[in-house]
This record gives structure tokens, C-alpha cells and sequence, in this order.
């Protein structure tokens, strides 16, 4: 009899909800049973109302069931849920899931499909294809292929990823650097941590290809603390892609060189921001730097250095493979390919949702999210993080595009969805934003260090009723030194929330 392979995932999300206690059950039952199974360590799928989701390869595919609790594996096993046996928790196949299905996933392709650390799964899926193209390649063409996917910045700022390339590739210097920003700290947002979780190789291979293109031989990998899991299956897979010639000083007997490391945070929002990132990478306190000059020319350790996000290294490897015109083809306007939105706060259906740019903010929450989790309507959405505008019910149907958020004074930034029923009060919304941005301040500058702390003192003037309309005005002038004073975009881009939430929620802020 042939061993069947049964997919628990080791996403943090899924561990935090009984995964490693799921996947010790089935090995257990199996063993009582006789039974010769095989539990193999996945990604998420990003459906994360149904984790645990346990995934059993047979004749007809994989069939996932969940949420699966450990007291649930016995009855699964009766159920001969290792054939594909009917349950009440039998979801069926991944790929005929309404959430699911609908999906354009090219960047989280492989996420929960193979097993993130074996090198040997992720060559069976396509991997490495882009690296192996690209050391056929002049650094200037790779640089071309990114330029014309129209690849931009997923981190937040959607700055076009090939003039960043082309920046560094044409400033002389004898030493350059790649830095990966995977300080994921936006309320919100988890693509980085499940893309590093569930498909460590990809960033690796992205990383590797973004090197041979501008010429840099060191590169860093700048994780968050707080994502333990992320940083072993990262340390895992990088020993793994040395081991196999993937790194390292002869890649692929191509004579090119480039070595990686990963660096862990301490926990500071501001070194989300790429310049305070590299001077944490070089020991020093995390602070803005101001610009010019840009971390292109003068970055880690004074040298040239490309600075982007983990989705965008990440994408990498499927442009190269593809070709530029097959990203290219993704999404609308200006805004090419995919991005990777994260559904959360109070919503029914929470979790990942890779899609061209295009798909508005209502179909987001309704078609993918089902709705508030309280069944109440949805007021207010907040997209792009701590700094992002909240957006009114009027709003919804504003497509998925950087200009077109733009237009309304809203951001795209990382792709975090936040959703609030109609129990939400605006006016706090407002003033834990202008709290966040004191709270997290690095200080260099005084409107984010100065500003943040007085606007708090406004808020809860104008709460108090205290000549309110006079602190309204002064609220707005406040956010107004903020966005055109400040050093970064945490001091620039607080007032975003704040006077969203004044301009379409103004009742909120009228206290009787």
C-alpha cells in the first residue's frame, strides 16, 4: 500500500489556532491505525477562517478539510478522509473554492502547495526557472524585462521597481548591497510573513536574480522580530540554497557571486522605513535619514543599494521566467500585475487574496470577504496600514489602482484591508492615529515628534467640545505642517486617517 500524504500548514496563523497539535494527532492516529502516512508541513492557503486546513493528496487530488481540530482527527480517519471521505468538515478541493478560485496567484503560486523548505518541491513547481534565465542575461537587460513589467514598490510607496534597479546598476562603485525591508509592522498586513513562511526559496530566488542585475554581492534579509517562524524557515531554506549551489560564490557554476543574510529587528515601526532600516543594519539607532542622497547612490554602508520589499522581490522570479509583457498583461492603468490584499478586522472571511489591480474595494470586502464577521454593514475601511485613509461606504466601489486611490486622498501602500462595522467610532480611529505616529516616532523631526503629540491634545479638545470648530481648523493646519514638514512618511502620511475620518465621519467628532 502506498503512503499517503496528508498537508498540515506551519503558518503562524494556523499554529496559532491548533496546526502543530492537528498535525501531531493525524501522525498519531495513523500510527494506531497502521496506516502508512506521510504529514508534510505547508503554507497556508491564505483562507484563514478555515484553519487549521488540513490538505490529503488522492486519486482525484488534494482535498482540504477545516477548521480541523485535534479532537476532529479520529472522526476524519473513520470518515476515511485519507480518500477523500465525506465530513463535516470536508471543504473539497482548494482550487473549486469560490475565494480561492477567482484569484490571479502568481507571486503566492506555490504558497501551500509545496513544502517551503524543500528544495527539491520547489524546483518540481517551477522554481529557480527565473535565476536560470536570467544568468543567461546582461544585468542591463534584466533590469529591462523588470522596467517594463511595470513592477512597482508592493511595500507601499509604488516607486517603479526597474528605475530603482537602473539607479543602482549605473552608479560606480567597488562594493553594492541588496536589502530586503521585511519589517512587516502595518496593522493589518501578513503577505510578507505567510510569503516567508510558506515560500522562503522564491524570496531567495528573487533576492539572487535583483543582485546579478545592479551588481551587488552582499545581501540582507531585514525580518521583523516578532516573526519567529519566518526566520527559521528562512535560515532553513538559505543553508539549503548554499548547500545546492544557489548561493554563494560559483551560482549554478556561473561564476557570479552573492551571499545573503538575515537580520532581525527590535521591534521599531519606524525601521519599516528604508532609510531608519539601514541604519539599524549597520548597528545604529533606527532613524530617517534625510534625502537626497538616495540609498541608490549612498545607502547601506555609503554604497549603492537596492532597498524593496519582500512581494516585490518576490515577483521577481515569474517576471524573469514569464517574460515583462506577461506580468504586464495583470491589472489596469498604470498599476501592472498583482497585488496581495489582506483582509482583516471585522470581516467574515479574513486571510490572503493575490489579484490583478482593478478589483474594487466592494468586491474586496463582499465577494471575497463575505461581509462584516457582526453581520452589521461595513461603515468604514482603512487600506494601506496605520497611515491609510478610512474609507466611507460611498467609496467602495473605487477599483484597486494607485492613481484611483490617488484621486481620493487614499493609499494603496501594503495591500491591509481593515474593516469596521457601523459600531465604529470615528473620532477614536482619528485620534489613535496621530497616538501611533507620537508612540512610534523616531524623533529626528519635529512636526512627526511635535506634531503627533499636539494633535492627540486637539482630538480631545474637539471630543470635549471645547470651541471645536476653532480645533477643527487648527487640527487641519496641524496636518497640514505634518504631511509637508516631515522627514518620512510615518509624520507625512498620519494625517491621512486623521482628516479622512474628519471629512466623511464629522458626526463622529460632535460630542453631546
Amino acid at each position: 500500500m502506498s503512503s499517503t500524504t496528508v498537508f498540515v500548514p506551519r503558518d503562524a496563523a494556523a499554529l496559532s489556532l491548533g496546526a502543530e497539535q492537528v498535525a501531531q494527532a493525524i501522525a498519531g492516529e495513523a500510527t494506531a491505525r497502521r496506516l502508512d502516512t506521510r504529514v508534510v508541513r505547508n503554507g497556508t492557503r491564505g483562507m484563514c477562517w478555515l484553519e487549521p486546513l488540513v490538505e490529503v493528496q488522492t486519486a482525484a487530488g488534494r482535498i482540504a478539510y477545516g477548521p480541523v481540530a485535534a479532537a476532529d482527527v479520529p472522526g476524519l480517519f473513520a470518515a476515511d478522509f485519507l480518500n477523500g471521505g465525506g465530513h463535516a468538515l470536508r471543504v473539497g478541493p482548494v482550487e473549486a473554492v469560490p475565494y480561492f478560485n477567482t484569484q490571479d496567484r502568481l507571486t503566492f503560486a506555490r504558497v501551500g502547495v509545496t513544502d517551503p523548505v524543500n528544495i527539491d518541491d520547489y524546483l518540481a513547481h517551477d522554481g529557480y526557472k527565473g535565476l536560470t534565465r536570467a544568468l543567461g542575461m546582461s544585468a542591463a537587460a534584466i533590469v529591462q524585462q523588470v522596467t517594463e513589467s511595470g513592477l512597482r514598490g508592493r511595500g507601499g510607496a509604488a516607486f517603479p521597481t526597474g528605475l530603482k534597479w537602473q539607479t543602482v546598476l549605473d552608479t560606480p562603485a567597488d562594493q553594492k548591497y541588496l536589502a530586503c525591508n521585511a519589517d512587516e509592522g502595518d496593522s493589518g498586513t501578513f503577505a510578507d510573513r505567510m510569503l516567508m513562511e510558506g515560500d522562503p526559496f522564491v524570496l531567495i530566488e528573487g533576492m539572487t536574480i535583483a543582485a546579478l542585475a545592479v551588481g551587488a554581492t552582499e545581501g540582507y534579509v531585514y525580518l521583523r522580530v516578532e516573526y519567529p517562524h519566518a526566520h527559521r524557515a528562512l535560515d532553513e531554506a538559505i543553508a539549503t540554497a548554499y548547500e545546492r549551489g544557489y548561493l554563494g560564490a560559483d551560482i549554478m557554476g556561473s561564476g557570479a557571486r552573492f551571499n545573503l543574510h538575515v537580520r532581525l529587528g527590535a521591534g521599531a515601526y519606524i525601521c519599516g522605513e528604508e532609510t531608519s532600516m539601514l541604519e539599524s543594519l549597520e548597528g545604529k539607532r533606527g532613524e530617517v535619514r534625510p534625502r537626497p542622497p538616495l540609498p541608490a547612490v549612498k545607502g547601506l554602508f555609503g554604497m549603492p543599494t537596492v532597498v524593496n520589499n519582500v512581494i516585490s522581490l518576490a515577483t521577481i522570479p515569474i517576471i524573469i521566467d514569464k517574460g515583462a509583457a506577461f506580468y504586464r498583461d495583470y491589472g489596469v492603468g498604470k498599476s501592472r500585475g498583482t497585488l496581495t490584499v489582506q483582509l482583516g478586522g471585522n470581516i467574515k472571511r479574513g486571510g490572503l487574496v493575490e489579484k490583478a489591480f482593478g478589483v474594487t474595494v466592494r468586491d474586496l470586502l463582499y465577494e471575497f470577504g463575505g461581509g462584516s464577521a457582526s453581520g452589521r454593514p461595513i461603515r468604514a475601511v482603512q487600506i494601506g496600514g496605520p497611515l491609510g485613509a478610512y474609507l466611507p461606504e460611498s467609496q467602495f466601489d473605487t477599483p484597486l489602482d494607485y492613481e484611483a486611490f490617488a484621486a481620493i486622498d487614499a493609499l494603496v501602500g501594503h495591500g491591509g484591508v481593515v474593516a469596521f462595522d457601523e459600531t465604529v467610532d470615528m473620532s477614536q480611529m482619528a485620534r489613535y492615529a496621530m497616538e501611533f505616529c507620537a508612540l512610534e516616532s523616531c524623533g529626528k523631526c519635529t512636526p512627526c515628534r511635535i506634531g503627533s503629540t499636539r494633535g492627540v491634545e486637539v482630538i480631545d479638545r474637539i471630543l470635549s467640545g471645547t470651541e471645536s470648530r476653532l480645533h477643527v481648523e487648527l487640527l487641519a493646519e496641524l496636518c497640514d505642517t505634518m504631511t509637508y514638514g516631515s522627514l518620512c512618511g510615518l509624520g507625512g502620511l498620519t494625517p491621512y486617517p486623521v482628516l479622512s475620518a474628519l471629512k466623511h465621519f464629522p458626526q463622529d467628532f460632535v460630542k453631546v
